[in-house]
Order: C-alpha cells, then structure tokens, then sequence
C-alpha cells in the first residue's frame, strides 16, 4: 500500500535532516580535531569541534554513571518513537505541525546515530558575543529547535485557517 503524500514529505523532511546532519559532522570529524576552532564571522560564529556525551544542551556532560551512553541512547530511542507514533495522530490539515515533528524526528534521529556510532555527539556551530557563548550545536539540533518552533505556531493556531461554526 502506498503511504500518503503527506507522509512521503514528511519522511523526506526527516531524512533530508539525517543527511545533512550526517554530512556536516563527517566534514567537522574529517578536518578538525577536537576543540579545535574555525573563526567563521569575527567575534560572533566559530566552528568548534566538541563532543556532547550528555542530553541536550550539554545538560549531564560532566555527570558520569553506569551505561551513561546505553540510557541516553534508550531515552532517545524511546522519545524518537513517541514523537513518531504521536506525529501519526496528527490528522493531515496540521502541515505546520507535522512538518515540524518531521524536522524533531529528523534531529533526534542525527544525534542518535552519533550516540549509537560513538556514544557522544558531534556538536560544532559555536554563537557568541564577547565572553558569552551559546551551547555549540549542530544541524540536527537547528532542525530540533526550528521544529519544535514550528509546533509552537501551530499550537498557537498562527497561520491555520479558522473555520466560523455556527452556534
């Protein structure tokens, strides 16, 4: 049985987002060591190669404990298949926010592969300004962020139709 069209763009959101999220850590693997900087836009964009051996936004990086990498890897396994049995549910007029899950799953699904493959993941796309520094990230983690935005609006109903129900 053929998948729906809207299943089949949101599949090929998702894997667009592994490719690129896979590529982009390839090259920073292949041509920086690590902590090793690239200054990109002077006193603003460095790529910076770091490893992520926590959750998102380096949150228990420093903590250690037993299969540290197995449990990260399970929750995130766990959570990428909610996301997707959740994101079935969404009926078909919801495009901002399958579009968006489609991006999360997409995201998830990158770092997983890191974790799997390395058990750390490969974040590079260093923002600051003077002495402050965001948390270096990566493509998939942009992907997480601009979805997770984008169900954010849908929720909010920004850009939905509305339909006038007569009482």
């Amino acid at each position: 049985m053929p998948l729906p069209a809207s299943l089949r763009g949101e599949l090929l959101i998702a894997a667009v987002v592994v490719v690129l999220d896979q590529i982009a850590k390839a090259v920073v693997r292949a041509t920086l060591e690590l902590h090793e900087s690239v200054e990109v836009i002077p006193n603003f964009f460095n790529l910076t190669r770091v490893h992520n051996y926590g959750a998102a936004f380096g949150l228990l990086n420093a903590v250690d404990f037993p299969f540290k990498t197995v449990v990260l890897a399970l929750v995130a396994a766990f959570a990428l298949a909610a996301l997707a049995w959740y994101g079935a549910s969404l009926p078909a007029e919801q495009r901002l926010a399958r579009s968006g899950l489609a991006l999360v799953i997409g995201g998830a699904a990158g770092n997983l592969i890191d974790r799997l493959q390395a058990g750390f993941v490969v974040d590079f796309v260093d923002l600051y300004w003077r002495g402050w520094h965001f948390w270096a990230f990566n493509v998939a983690d942009a992907a997480i962020t601009v979805g997770v935005s984008l169900m954010i609006l849908d929720m909010l109903e920004i850009g939905r139709r509305r339909v006038s129900r007569a009482v």
